[in-house]
């Protein structure tokens, strides 16, 4: 028979024990209210955003360039390494080789990040593959030529890249790398020599070229006068009148232009002049690799404009890497000022 001191003693337990479930309770009820990870949110939230978007195309579709394929060895390399060396700086990296590298799938991944980035964050472009000219349906003289990116199924005009980045908003730093022939600046006028012997230029042939517009005049024409449109009625300048500011303020060092209302800060360091070639590789591009090279794994300390330098003084006379910014004057004169891959 419990006594009556045993009897208290059980109550006094049976408290306690009711104590600390209340407690445990309460702090149960407590987390979801404290949430001990909203200020690291928050504060992940407010960090500038990194994008960057990687395309290397070893081929490109013959059925879409009258059965030229034009074999590369080094441009999927090209854009794997690009990437890492992006994502170890921070960037979250998009990557597109040989037949994932289309019209579409370009296009859709550059309207989403000019969407989705605000004032302070960035945007890495890089393009290592063919470059080919279409005839300018949009000037008055008949020899002038677009400069295009050759994709899998067919050719970016570099009409359409300038709209395209012309889209992101003001205050967003974009970078493009394009390891491609005809990227060094946009005067067409000149013709590059032969390519030394044993090496593949990244380039479309004149011939083959002239083929595809051929047969592909009236998807190209339409492309150009799609662009002429929109630019307009954006209030953009005409992006060929534009980037021919740009050749004649400097192309062969930097030049500052502003196009109409075109917002964001842009930087573009290409792979060679236009009258030479980019050259192939057997595991990176020419100008990639080099660039990979001064980069050193990270110890390369210095801004954009700087890394161009050192990258051209590095490679030989016959392909001369080069430099050149669009937007706002002072917000591009910052961005080639600001550290490489990190700014």
């Amino acid at each position: 028979m419990a006594t009556a001191k045993n009897v208290t003693a059980r109550k006094v337990i049976a408290k306690k024990v009711t104590a600390k479930k209340v407690s445990a309770k309460q702090v149960t009820a407590k987390k979801p209210i404290t949430k001990p990870g909203a200020t690291q949110v928050l504060l992940q939230s407010a960090r500038p955003r990194a994008l960057s978007l990687h395309l290397g195309l070893n081929t490109v579709s013959a059925a879409h360039y009258e059965g030229w394929e034009g074999p590369l060895a080094a441009c999927e390399n090209d854009a794997r390494d690009l990437a890492t060396l992006a994502r170890q700086q921070g960037y979250t990296p998009t990557v597109l080789l040989t037949q994932q590298g289309t019209r579409a799938a370009l296009l859709k991944r550059l309207r989403a990040a000019a969407r989705s980035l605000k004032a302070g964050d960035r945007f890495l472009l890089s393009f290592s593959g063919h470059g080919g000219q279409v005839p300018d349906t949009n000037r008055d003289e008949p020899d002038r030529k677009d400069e295009t990116w050759c994709l899998w199924d067919g050719q970016l005009i570099d009409d359409e890249l300038y709209f395209e980045l012309s889209r992101f908003a003001a205050g967003v730093r974009v970078v493009v790398l394009s390891d491609s022939c005809h990227s060094g600046t946009v005067t067409r006028a000149r013709v590059p020599p032969p390519p030394p012997p044993g090496q593949r230029p990244r380039l479309m042939p004149d011939a083959v070229a002239a083929q595809v517009y051929g047969a592909h005049q009236k998807q190209y024409d339409k492309l150009q006068a799609a662009v002429f449109k929109a630019a307009a009625a954006a209030r953009l300048d005409d992006p060929d009148a534009a980037l021919a500011q740009v050749a004649v303020a400097g192309p062969s060092a930097q030049a500052l232009t502003l196009t109409g209302p075109f917002r964001p800060a842009v930087l573009l360091i290409s792979g060679c002049q236009d009258n030479q070639y980019s050259m192939d590789g057997e595991h990176n591009g020419a100008f990639t690799g080099q660039l990979l090279a001064t980069w050193d794994g990270g110890r390369f300390g210095g801004s954009w404009a700087q890394l161009h330098g050192q990258v051209r003084a590095a490679m030989p006379a016959s392909q001369s890497p080069n430099l050149f910014v669009l937007g706002p004057p002072a917000a591009a004169a910052a961005l080639a000022a600001a550290p490489a891959f990190r700014g």
